[in-house]
């Protein structure tokens, strides 16, 4: 990795302008074990909300509007497959979505100077995580006889982040607080039916991202919360008006209030936006 000679920012852009999915789940594990390393060293540059280029993109799989993604029963293989391959997606575009906050927020003067490393290696640490739960979940693929990029995929993840590009604030509401929480919501279910199905290899596997992706929303709500302090904001009512200003869509019931609770992210923040 060339870029990785000594920036984090740039090793993190090198991430993104990774296309093949292998290769940039590759590339993010490298960029985390330097950074353990301290190889990569802090940016000295002061930015707002630095440039970050759009992440490279492979041929496949083939994007699509929500509504065209397949959708089948899991008491399939070929449904099982699809459940799979939209969770591969999901963590595929994770990887870019971490490595994009680096490589965007690591210099914001908003962040302060004793803080800078413990927010990097937040979020390189999730980008980690993001990257070997997309590698466990290609292997499942290959189990099961295809491959991640077989089925059409949406970019809706990407497009929510893309809204909040230039507020640190409104990326750590919209990316880890409402999309990441929501997957603390949704991952339970889809065990159950797995177990249900017979599949407890692919349940096994949620399990781990299950209980890692509350470490990811605690991250979002530490950082949060510090940043709403840092702009003299009340943390709960700010929470709010960014989400409703910044995501599109809606907060839909049932929560995991207990799965949220242990991530630091109590119902008091988001119940009214479902009301």
């Amino acid at each position: 990795m060339s870029a990785a000679a000594g920036d984090i920012r740039n090793a993190a852009i090198e991430v993104l302008l990774t296309a093949a999915p292998r290769a940039k789940a590759a590339a993010a594990r490298r960029v985390a074990a330097l950074w353990r390393a301290g190889e990569l060293a802090v940016p000295t540059e002061r930015m707002a909300a630095a440039d970050a280029p759009d992440p490279a993109r492979p041929e496949r799989p083939e994007l699509a509007p929500p509504g065209k993604v397949p959708r089948r029963r899991l008491h399939t293989l070929a449904g099982r497959f699809a459940l799979m391959h939209a969770v591969a997606h999901i963590e595929f575009n994770a990887i870019d979505l971490a490595f994009d906050m680096v490589a965007r927020f690591c210099a914001s003067p908003e962040i302060e100077e004793a803080q800078r490393g413990d927010f990097i290696g937040d979020w390189i640490g999730v980008g980690d995580d993001e990257a070997r739960h997309f590698g466990m979940i290609a292997d499942r693929l290959e189990e099961m006889g295809g491959a991640y990029g077989d089925l059409p995929a949406h970019n809706g993840l990407w497009e929510a982040a893309q809204a909040t590009r230039g507020d640190l604030a409104a990326r750590l509401a919209v990316a880890p607080l409402v999309l990441e929480a929501r997957g603390l919501d949704v991952t339970p279910g889809m065990i159950e039916r797995l177990v249900g199905a017979g599949d407890e290899e692919s349940a096994a596997l949620l399990r781990i991202i299950y209980d890692e992706e509350i470490g990811h929303v605690a991250a979002g709500s530490r950082w949060f919360r510090r940043l709403a302090a840092h702009r003299g904001k009340e943390a709960e009512t700010y929470f709010r008006d960014l989400v409703v200003n910044h995501f599109r869509g809606q907060l839909k019931r049932p929560f995991n209030a207990t799965a949220r609770d242990r991530a630091g992210l109590p119902g008091r923040f988001y119940e009214p936006l479902a009301d």
